[in-house]
């Protein structure tokens, strides 16, 4: 039976080509107003401070409002481009979440796993 890997906790911002967690089917999640929503190919864009990223949504039973905070688990697809899509397993609505307070104990928590 295969195993289904838990989704990386990481910000839109470290969704680079330099990042450890930039690669093909690597599970991730990730948080986000949604800025964009695609009905017919289901495809969402949510964004955090200057970073965006493109989330397929196909799989998801979900009512999507933009301006709305989202958080999505899912496998990372790395188009022929190099662009990034996330095709998504899991989606939630987040809104009252307040972001900023969010970085900070990402980054608490990133802290206390490395021993600092």
């Amino acid at each position: 039976m295969a195993t289904i890997a838990s989704g990386a906790l990481v910000n839109l911002e470290e969704l680079v080509p330099t990042s450890q967690h930039f690669k093909h089917g690597i599970s991730l999640r990730v948080t986000g107003k949604l800025q964009d929503y695609d009905v017919e190919t289901a495809v969402a864009v949510i964004v955090d401070r200057n970073a965006s990223l493109k989330v397929d949504t196909q799989l998801l039973n979900i009512n999507l409002r933009i301006g709305s905070t989202f958080q999505f688990i899912g496998e990372l697809l790395l188009e022929p481009d190099k662009k990034a899509i996330l095709k998504a397993r899991v989606g939630r609505n987040m809104d009252g979440m307040d972001l900023n307070l969010y970085r900070q104990s990402l980054q608490l928590l990133r802290d206390f796993q490395a021993g600092r």
